[in-house]
């Protein structure tokens, strides 16, 4: 009896071995659905888990006081015995800006491209993680074998260098994850997308495709990049002789800054960057041979009064109108060493986040205002797209030919838009899988279905606190930027149950109080005549005479006034 036992043990862990387990593959969004930023994507196997991405974003005018955003991984802490690696597409901040900060909970080996893996190295040094984290150098066309995973890497095109594609080879088949890209055959670097690979994948089978969809409701091809080169070079050449030019974009934009160099060249002006980000990151991307400027044509930004206007390129960030950026500091004359000159010219070569263009508007109007030259928006083709256009992902979708397809990498209207292109390739409707974030897809190799749910959402980044800030904090910064706050000082002494000191009022916020001094002294009043009302009727429990000081207080003043502050009661027994 007990060598059949041990013969149907064997039998099993055989069948296991050939590969005809009928485990699931499972793909979980932790980010990058129904939203910009924070991209994150888990695929786990059995008793292994790949994810693709780790990014943060921006926070909107809902979270006050909130640096960045990033994914909530607890289902991954929960996990990370069975994580396998962090495998990353590119290196804009919404594919890894999360890395420092779910790397102390997660040590996990991170891959990426050269010039990702750079930008990646660079955040680590500033959280003084860097030693402890594990970085592996990958190029297109690698393939990386992990347990159950096969890891491939292609070379794709985006507005930063070194970004590619994955291909996961999974026991249940081909899942090929796009990142962010757009089709360039005119490429600045060269180095074009490989869409023979995603046809060699096309024609093996692909089973799941999760594809970019930012540019989904936009009809046709996204422009190349050289049309940016074209366009710089004809405002530099009319800017020859004037003042200088001041040009805004991404830091991580390596291929425009390139070109901005270029026609910098072209007229003799010296280049300076400003602005940490783009300081740090044009000398990663010179040091590594992405960015190439002669080393003469560079000069530090305190030395640029020492040249001619009509000498001086400079390159800075603030393109989204962001508050401490370079260029609102530039437009605002609180720039330390920058200061308008009529006659500059200010290029801000990008286009407004959705959200930002309140913003942007506003540091225009400051430059224009200070006498400079500002060109934006349609005015000149200053700006293209690093995403693909519907007929780019037309393309893709005719090549790589998935059995089932799930839309990431943008808001809900553009996963929409995305779904019904997959649908006119041809992608059965039943097939097309619309995840909410923290869902879980279950892929067999004949078919798929949402199966749950992990814990999901957002943890947001408030100076070195994570996670540490939550709705409430988030009502009281709101309730406190509507309205103010009402401090109300008190002393009683306890034994004797009288008030021996106050109440006096302290306001941030709320009124002027010199002109206000009725509306103060009846606050007083009413405060007083609680607190000794609750003394009288023997209730000491400072947090229940708080509450009552705290409601009366609150009624009186919206009745006057209509305003509800936050009232914050302070009793001192003496």
């Amino acid at each position: 009896m007990e060598n059949t036992d041990n013969l149907k043990k064997q039998i099993k862990k055989k069948k296991k071995i050939k590969g005809k387990s009928k485990s699931k593959l499972k793909v979980i969004p932790l980010g990058g659905i129904g939203e910009i930023g924070k991209n994150l994507t888990v695929f786990e196997y059995e008793d292994e888990i790949i994810i693709i991405d780790c990014g943060a974003s921006f926070p909107d005018e809902s979270l006050l006081g909130i640096d960045i955003v990033i994914p909530d991984v607890s289902y991954l802490v929960k996990n990370k015995d069975k994580i396998k690696g962090f495998f990353i597409t590119h290196g804009h901040e919404d594919h890894i800006g999360g890395l420092p900060y779910i790397l102390k909970k997660i040590n996990a080996p991170i891959y990426g491209t050269k010039l990702t893996l750079a930008l990646i190295e660079s955040k680590l040094n500033e959280h003084g993680i860097i030693n402890d984290c594990k970085l592996n150098l990958v190029r297109p066309g690698d393939i990386l074998e992990k347990g159950n995973f096969k890891i491939e890497f292609i070379r794709t095109n985006h507005s930063v260098a070194d970004a590619v594609s994955i291909a996961l080879h999974t026991p249940v088949g081909i899942i090929v994850h796009t990142g962010d890209f757009k089709i360039d055959y005119t490429a600045i670097d060269g180095q074009v997308i490989d869409l023979a690979r995603y046809a060699q994948l096309g024609n093996k089978g692909v089973l799941l495709l999760l594809a970019d969809s930012t540019n989904a409701t936009h009809p046709g091809y996204t422009m190349s990049e050289k049309m940016v080169g074209e366009s710089l070079n004809n405002l530099f050449a009319k800017a020859e002789g004037n003042g200088r030019v001041i040009v805004a974009t991404f830091a991580t934009s390596t291929h425009r800054i390139q070109q901005i160099v270029n026609a910098s060249i072209k007229t003799g002006r010296k280049i300076a960057f400003s602005g940490k980000s783009m300081e740090s990151i044009s000398e990663i991307a010179i040091d590594l041979g992405y960015l190439k400027v002669p080393e003469e044509m560079i000069i530090d930004l305190k030395d640029i009064n020492d040249y001619p206007s009509e000498e001086i390129t400079i390159i800075t960030t603030g393109s989204q109108g962001e508050p401490m950026a370079a260029l609102t500091r530039i437009a605002s004359g609180t720039h330390r060493n920058i200061q308008l000159e009529k006659g500059d010219t200010v290029i801000i070569s990008s286009s407004p986040i959705p959200g930002n263009k309140k913003a942007v508007s506003s540091v225009i109007d400051d430059l224009v205002e200070k006498g400079a030259k500002v060109i934006y928006g349609e005015m000149e083709e200053i700006h293209v797209s690093g995403h693909a256009c519907q007929q780019e992902l037309e393309l893709i979708h005719a090549l790589l030919k998935p059995k089932f397809f799930m839309p990431v990498h943008g808001e809900h209207m553009h996963l929409i838009a995305h779904s019904r292109i997959a649908e006119n390739m041809g992608i059965e409707k039943n097939n097309i899988f619309f995840l909410e974030i923290g869902d879980v897809l279950e892929l067999s190799k004949n078919e798929g279905h949402i199966s749950g749910k992990v814990p999901s959402g957002r943890v947001l980044i408030d100076g070195i606190g994570v996670g540490d800030v939550g709705n409430i904090v988030l009502r009281d910064r709101k309730n406190l930027s509507q309205d103010g706050l009402v401090t109300i000082v008190i002393a009683i002494d306890a034994v004797n149950k009288m008030i021996i000191s106050g109440p006096d009022i302290v306001t941030r916020g709320f009124v002027y109080v010199r002109e206000s001094e009725g509306l103060i002294t009846e606050i007083k009043a009413i405060t007083a005549k609680e607190v000794e009302k609750c003394l009288n009727n023997n209730i000491t429990q400072w947090a229940e005479i708080k509450n009552n000081v705290r409601k009366e207080v609150t009624n009186f003043i919206y009745k006057k006034i209509k305003r509800k502050p936050m009232i914050l009661p302070v009793i001192t027994e003496i």
